[in-house]
């Protein structure tokens, strides 16, 4: 044995000095372990308002109340109102020690406020941990989300869980930015255009609340519009926010505010930054840093400081529509904010929604729009094909485009690029029988055959493939496409231009982008990239796809999507040309001609206030088993001019497609009954349904019943 291995070296004896040494600078180095959240037995509590009152994050509608806890002097520092805090939660009355009550199982929630004295008159649990001295409830924060709950028949602690951001403790850490002096009022720029543009302008400016509904000229000035709003705004030494439907529309008014102001005058707010980085920037925003915010739909309850404008960009997109409980939308979110704080109030797009429309109808808004002679020299021109023309057309019964289509798309190749809107994605996502256009079914279980390449079908809902199929009518063995997707129109363009590049953009993969240069891009509506300079002429194909949705908003949808797929293209007299197949009678295709979308809307709502039907009316539907719903609605308590509307049975939802909000679990039936009241009691049964969702809850009995207020398809 070496002497180096020796007991007078160490050996068995314990580490070289120079290691212990070591060992007790990490240790002293080492963060101290915190102590698990504890019920503080015998602690002494706060000299002052020694009594929490807190919002438990269960979102359950019978616990939809604050609960009274002990503070304890040791976190008397930093249990202020605002902040998160642990709690134990569950524990019975029995569970009481030193005056105490113990037990329970840890569970977070928001402290709201100190008080001196509880109203609960047993003992009180203490509270376990404060979670971050960070207060992230404010009292304006804390109404705006009690407010959405009641609007919605929902809980408080499920809307802050939309309205906070998930806790990261290192954007916590680092300290916001000094925040930037108010701007100069801006020119009006493009709002020129608009008659009462400047005007809008002049009194955000000057700290006014204008509440207007614009409707935008097509092309991409809308984005800068849209941030001459909001320096309009900050430079009253007003915050603003703004929520437009996707990261692409947000980050074309982040480059825009970006142009205008700099950097630094604005937060970004998106799931694609990630979770610390949003974090960081709400809390930029909740510290007063930053003055105006652009984001997604979360970004509706921004905590933004002195709100000046809240703002709203394309309101019709269903992206704007909430898919957690209780389901909000934006536009309705922003109208309550600009209730409650007395701001400016801006909805905008290309079109023009039936709650928008109303919005101006009822005098709550003001219209802002441009002459009919501006509209004119900025719009494309717009021509139709209908069944009667494609019946006349040897080149449409060969092929999938009318010649007018050809002939848009050869002319428009010669100066920059064409668009191509296909209502559906995918190969052939729907074929039937050439002889007798039966829809063509899987052998074993009835589901619709779809080709999702050419020579391959293969059945949409248990995902066998079909070699030998043959029509059950007619003995036929020809299929043909009844709907066309995006893939399949890409390929057979591809071979009638063979020179010019096609591009796609759709749900797989989305363009933001694309050259001024000659090339197809087909793409699914909502995902068109812009074009730079314009598109020379665009093809809205499949309109009786849109248009035949048994849906009361089919028409408003339809017209919606066109407008924004031709506002993208180059104004008449450039050349920019959009050819619609559909039919020209139908009235969203007649107001797409005209670039009418306002008269459309206009029309829509006074029909909808004849019919009964939102946005004139409150709605809310109550779905579930058939016991279920019928249980539910005799315990509710309805407003005497409550209307019940079924139930009817809802569409089953398909084994191996992903389940919808609302819809029925796979091999369940659910039945739907509707709830209609008229204008003013909307909020009376909102409590109602509350009060007997809250009570079933309580009781644990029953099958589930899912209730959503103003349920955006009816059907």
């Amino acid at each position: 044995m070496s002497s180096d291995n020796g007991p007078g070296d160490g050996g068995a004896e314990g580490p070289p000095p120079e290691q212990l040494a070591l060992i007790r600078e990490s240790v002293r180095g080492a963060d101290v372990p915190r102590a698990k959240p504890r019920t503080w037995r015998g602690a002494a509590l706060a000299k002052d308002r020694p009594v929490a009152r807190v919002l438990v994050d269960k979102g359950v509608l019978h616990l939809d109340r604050y609960f009274d806890y002990a503070v304890p002097e040791e976190l008397d520092a930093d249990a202020q109102p605002g902040v998160r805090v642990r709690v134990r939660f569950g524990a019975g009355r029995h569970r009481v020690r030193d005056g105490r009550r113990e037990g329970g199982g840890l569970i977070d929630g928001y402290l709201i406020e100190r008080r001196d004295e509880s109203d609960y008159a047993g003992p009180l649990a203490a509270l376990a941990q404060v979670v971050s001295p960070e207060p992230v409830l404010g009292e304006e924060l804390l109404g705006l989300c009690r407010a959405v709950a009641d609007r919605y028949a929902g809980s408080l602690a499920d809307v802050l869980q939309l309205a906070v951001p998930p806790r990261s403790a290192r954007a916590e850490k680092r300290a916001s930015p000094e925040p930037l002096p108010a701007p100069p009022a801006p020119e009006a720029g493009t709002w020129a255009r608009y008659e009462h543009g400047p005007a809008f302008l002049d009194a955000l400016a000057a700290g006014g609340s204008p509440r207007a509904v614009w409707n935008a000229l097509p092309g991409p000035g809308w984005s800068e519009e849209i941030a001459r709003a909001v320096a309009a705004t900050l430079a009253s030494g007003r915050g603003a926010l703004v929520v437009v439907p996707d990261g692409r529309t947000a980050a074309r008014v982040d480059a825009a505010l970006t142009g205008l102001l700099g950097k630094g005058r604005h937060a970004l707010l998106t799931a694609d930054a990630g979770p610390e980085k949003r974090y960081a920037q709400w809390l930029a925003v909740r510290r007063g840093s930053v003055r105006a915010v652009v984001g997604t739909r979360a970004a509706m309850f921004a905590p933004v400081r002195d709100l000046g404008l809240v703002a709203i960009w394309d309101d019709g997109d269903d992206s704007h529509s909430e898919q957690h409980a209780p389901q909000p939308h934006a536009r309705d979110v922003l109208l309550l904010r600009a209730s409650l704080d007395k701001c400016a109030f801006l909805v905008g797009s290309w079109s023009c929604t039936v709650e928008a429309a109303q919005l101006v109808e009822s005098g709550w808004a003001r219209p802002l729009t441009a002459g009919r002679d501006q509209v004119r020299r900025t719009a494309p021109l717009v021509r139709t094909v209908g069944d009667t023309d494609l019946a006349r057309d040897e080149a449409a019964r060969a092929a999938r485009l009318p010649s007018l289509a050809w002939q848009a798309v050869r002319e428009g190749l010669r100066t920059g690029p064409v668009l191509v809107q296909v209502p559906r994605r995918g190969y052939v996502p729907r074929l039937a029988c050439a002889q007798c256009r039966a829809p063509a079914r899987c052998a074993h279980c009835a589901g619709p055959l779809q080709a999702q390449d050419a020579g391959a079908l293969r059945c949409e809902w248990c995902g066998r493939e079909e070699h030998s199929w043959h029509c059950p009518e007619c003995g036929g063995f020809r299929l043909r496409a009844q709907v066309v997707g995006a893939r399949r129109t890409a390929e057979e363009l591809g071979r009638a231009f063979p020179a010019v590049p096609v591009r796609t953009s759709g749900r797989e993969h989305v363009l933001d982008t694309v050259p001024d240069a000659p090339a197809l891009v087909v793409s699914t509506p909502g995902a068109e990239p812009v074009a730079e300079g314009g598109y020379a002429a665009a093809l809205l194909l499949d309109g009786w796809a849109m248009l035949g949705r048994p849906d009361l908003r089919s028409g408003e949808d339809a017209l919606r999507r066109w407008i924004g797929a031709a506002a993208l293209v180059r104004p008449q007299g450039e050349g920019g040309t959009v050819v619609v197949v559909a039919e020209p009678t139908l009235r969203p295709v007649q107001a797409l001609v005209r670039w009418d979308p306002v008269g459309f809307a206009v029309r829509e709502l006074a029909e909808r206030a004849e019919l009964g039907f939102p946005p004139v009316s409150r709605m809310a539907a109550v779905s579930g088993t058939t016991e279920a719903v019928a249980e539910f609605l005799a315990a509710v308590d309805s407003p005497p001019d409550a209307e019940v509307l079924g139930p009817v049975p809802l569409p089953p939802t398909l084994p191996g497609r992903p389940r919808r909000p609302g819809a029925p679990p796979p091999g369940e039936q659910w039945e739907r009954a509707l709830i209609r009241v008229p204008p003013g009691s909307g909020s009376a049964l909102a409590s109602a349904l509350k009060t007997a969702q809250a009570a079933r809850m309580a009781l644990g009995s029953g099958e589930p019943v899912r209730v959503r207020i103003d349920p955006p398809d009816i059907g």
